[in-house]
């Protein structure tokens, strides 16, 4: 007789939170409009949990190579109360078949593989394995939980007790040690295609400095795409089934296995994707090339994603559901890079709002990758366009350019600025993204020219001025002044000039000059309003910034009752009347100009004391 693996109701441990997993796979996708027949499907009926019975025969069906799913057999080991969440039991199994047997287990990429009682009734779907190496021991998610929406909390792992272990361990060649570890969801390391692993992993680096990027609780993992060809249907209980946050040239998906297929409604994994409860991923078909086994690890699955042909429309803790027929609304970002003779547009659709940022990121990389073939040094002149909804449902338009340059790679440089951008814009409530295009052309060139100093006209000659040389200039005349760039192959002159208001009699001021590559650019904006604020702000990498203000006097940048005059310059303050010695009646001014753009990224700054007679 099989030992009982506990005593019902709360003799098991489980922990919360979970690594949204299933498959390494390769990824590739077709066009993003389908028009696809519903799938009648099986329309299964669940088994309940209640019934089941220790030692069972189950059967299952899963896909190892192809679309066309193969069967399995097992037996029940016994139940775990509570083991994947308050109210969801676990089912414990030993699974074996050919495949199976061949690769050591169960693989990554077989979470949602449906498992029947004998009387053909639905048990639930395979979606957690031993915690490290493979295994055939698995554990199932109930269907009859399978569509339930759940609180948010998720399992990362669940602890087995002592009976559980001696179950295992009796049944199974799984040793003590390894049931000791417990069970973990099957893991989905998102499989990102059109981007190489040193890219990602640089990507990764980064994690925590970027806020978009901290929000991802899985992990990346770049393969190779190798075709496409699966259709909707070859979407059935036991087949191939994917969900992608984006596709096109950068298709970020996760392939597993559909559960229960039924007039179209189709149900997988038996844990999520990405725990986003409601959401817009689309749905797609697969093709499994092969199981891979892995020495270290357990095996995974490597495919091949179809065309988008329906969308997931929940995200949950026990699976993914969803529908075939229409497609999401998706956000198209376009990116043109010339280099030369060299030139390349491509694009990605991208379904889901949140990984706008991470998507705008790697195609502009991948783009450029593509087209420069290296790790190269030089500039760019990049143009961007952004258009959209906000949330009275007005479209907008949102354009820039700007340069960069970068002495050892310059494929990320303009990357993280325009993700940056776009995340501020998707963090604001009702404002939808309708496209993304950006612009680049790139020459070899990566010089820069540095702010070197400031000089005064005074008479026929141009002096330097700075803090211990002051300027000197008379209250009511306008002060005449020039920004001396330097870099390699030359030296370069900006000229500048300020009025100087008669209140102003008696004030020090400052001249203080800011390259543009010196500055950086806000996304804390609000509103689309605030965003073209930021945009008419900004100061372009290739400019330069001029600052003429009393000492002491609060910069206008960045507060929202800020004006422009008609030329883009900042309106000075009014009087200040706190008497501060700025002048002799507390007389303050804040002006900032940004000066035309130059031929190249603009570094560094300099300051200089201005006397006002």
């Amino acid at each position: 007789m099989t030992p009982p693996l506990f005593h019902r109701r709360g003799r098991v441990l489980a922990s919360s939170t979970a690594v949204a997993a299933l498959a390494l796979a390769g990824l590739s996708a077709g066009s993003p409009a389908v028009q696809a027949a519903a799938l009648s499907g099986d329309c299964a009926t669940a088994y309940p949990v209640a019934e089941i019975v220790n030692g069972a025969a189950v059967k299952g069906l899963t896909v190892s190579s192809g679309t066309t799913p193969e069967p399995f057999t097992g037996t029940v080991i016994g139940v775990l109360d509570d083991g994947i969440a308050a109210d969801v039991d676990m089912i414990i199994m030993r699974l074996t078949s050919p495949e199976i047997d061949r690769v050591g287990g169960i693989w990554q990429g077989m979470s949602g593989s449906p498992v029947y009682a004998a009387d053909g009734r639905l048990i639930g779907a395979v979606s957690y394995g031993l915690s490290w190496g493979s295994s055939p021991v698995a554990g199932v998610t109930p269907f009859e939980n399978m569509d339930d929406y759940l609180p948010a909390t998720s399992p990362r792992r669940v602890s087995l007790g002592g009976p559980a272990i001696k179950a295992i361990t009796q049944q199974t060649d799984v040793t003590r040690k390894q049931a000791q570890q417990g069970l973990r969801q099957l893991k989905m390391p998102l499989g990102i295609s059109g981007v190489s692993d040193s890219r990602l992993a640089q990507i990764q680096k980064t994690k925590g400095k970027h806020k978009w990027l901290s929000r991802d609780n899985y992990a990346m993992s770049a393969s190779a795409s190798a075709g496409t060809g699966a259709g909707p249907e070859s979407i059935v209980a036991g087949g191939n089934l994917a969900a992608s946050l984006s596709y096109g040239d950068v298709t970020q998906a996760g392939v597993g296995t559909a559960t229960s297929v039924c007039n179209g409604r189709v149900v997988g994994f038996g844990h999520p994707m990405t725990f986003s409860g409601k959401t817009t991923l689309s749905l797609h078909p697969a093709s499994a090339l092969y199981i891979q086994e892995d020495s270290l690890g357990a095996p995974f699955k490597v495919g091949n994603l179809g065309a988008p042909v329906g969308t997931i429309t929940d995200d949950h803790m026990t699976g993914i559901t969803g529908a075939v027929g229409a497609l999401p609304a998706s956000t198209r970002i376009t990116s043109t890079v010339t280099y030369g003779a060299r030139s390349r547009s491509g694009y990605t659709n991208y379904t889901l709002p949140a990984a706008g940022p991470m998507t705008v990121l790697i195609q502009q990389m991948t783009s450029h990758d593509r087209v420069l073939d290296g790790w190269i040094k030089g500039s760019e002149l990049n143009s961007y366009t952004i258009t959209g909804r906000n949330p009275s449902n007005n479209g907008f338009t949102l354009q820039w350019v700007d340069r960069y340059q970068s002495s050892d790679d310059l494929s990320q440089e303009g990357a993280w600025e325009l993700a940056e951008f776009v995340y501020g814009l998707t963090d604001i409530p009702g404002v939808t993204i309708t496209s993304i295009k950006a612009d680049s052309t790139v020459v070899d060139d990566s010089a820069k020219w540095e702010v070197s100093s400031i000089e005064q006209r005074r008479g026929r000659d141009w002096v330097k001025i700075s803090k211990k040389e002051p300027a000197r200039i008379k209250a009511g005349t306008t002060l005449k002044a020039r920004v001396v760039l330097k870099g390699q192959g030359g030296t370069i002159m900006v000229p500048v000039s300020y009025p100087v208001p008669r209140k102003a009699a008696g004030s020090r001021a400052a001249l203080q000059v800011l390259g543009g590559n010196y500055t950086w650019s806000d996304t804390s904006f609000t509103t689309v309003a605030k965003a073209r604020k930021v945009l008419k702000a900004q100061v372009r990498n290739d400019a330069v910034q001029v600052e003429f203000a009393t000492w002491g006097a609060q910069s206008q940048s960045g507060g929202d009752s800020d004006e422009y005059s008609e030329d883009g310059d900042y309106k000075p303050s009014n009087e200040d009347s706190s008497g501060s010695g700025m002048g002799p009646r507390g007389y303050s001014f804040d002006l900032i100009k940004q000066l035309p753009p130059t031929d190249r990224v603009v570094d560094g700054s300099a300051m200089a004391r201005v006397d006002i007679r």
